[in-house]
């Protein structure tokens, strides 16, 4: 967790600012199909990190995506520019493997929502739990940097597994506009249980 002196404000009260880390929001899912903040993204902090504890979804080899909008837009269809790289091994010890995962990154022009976690598991004992980085999405000169890192228990396809996978996605949102506010979806055709808290870094 990259937040040096600062991680102890992880446990903080939203509003209360412990040295350069402040807590803004948080949010817990139950059954839902989506999840927006729509408010925190308009204030200065130059990184916002959103982090996800214990999602578990309604539905086997499912997912956990994102998209945003820029300011005086709807729809959460922005250009994303993206990469995708996952590690998994089975429960039984049968396949451990590391790939690019190319059906899951995003090309500019897709304007469709970004993976964060795939191949989830609908099993009660299972959950994805990780986090989502945004690099100041205020500014009107540059493009959006964000990258995420998500510790998931489930399938790595619909008829195999069990198994631990660690993903990682990383890109750009290909906006000089400001970002105002972005949703949580899961897919397809599920919902999900779960906290997200979202907190803001100077």
């Amino acid at each position: 967790m990259p937040l040096g002196a600062n991680k102890a404000a992880i446990m903080g009260v939203a509003g209360v600012s412990t040295e350069d880390v402040v807590l803004l929001s948080s949010q817990t899912a139950s059954g839902d199909t989506t999840i927006s903040f729509t408010t925190d993204l308009t204030t200065t902090y130059s990184i916002y990190v959103f982090r996800l504890y214990n999602i578990n979804i309604s539905s086997g080899n499912s997912y956990i995506q994102w998209q945003v909008n820029a300011s005086g837009q709807t729809g959460y269809n922005e250009d994303i520019q993206s990469t995708a790289v996952r590690a998994w091994h089975y429960e039984d010890d049968s396949v451990a493997a590391l790939h690019y995962k190319t059906a899951w990154d995003q090309a500019l022009g897709d304007n469709i929502f970004q993976y964060m976690t795939n191949g989830g598991s609908a099993d009660t004992d299972s959950s994805e739990s990780g986090e989502l980085w945004l690099f100041n999405p205020s500014s009107t000169t540059y493009a959006k940097h964000f990258m995420s890192r998500f510790s998931c228990t489930g399938h790595t396809h619909s008829t195999t597994g069990p198994a631990s996978q660690l993903q990682y996605y990383a890109g750009y949102i290909n906006t000089t506009s400001a970002i105002d506010d972005i949703q949580f979806k899961g897919g397809p055709s599920t919902t999900f249980d779960g906290a997200i808290k979202l907190w803001g870094l100077k």
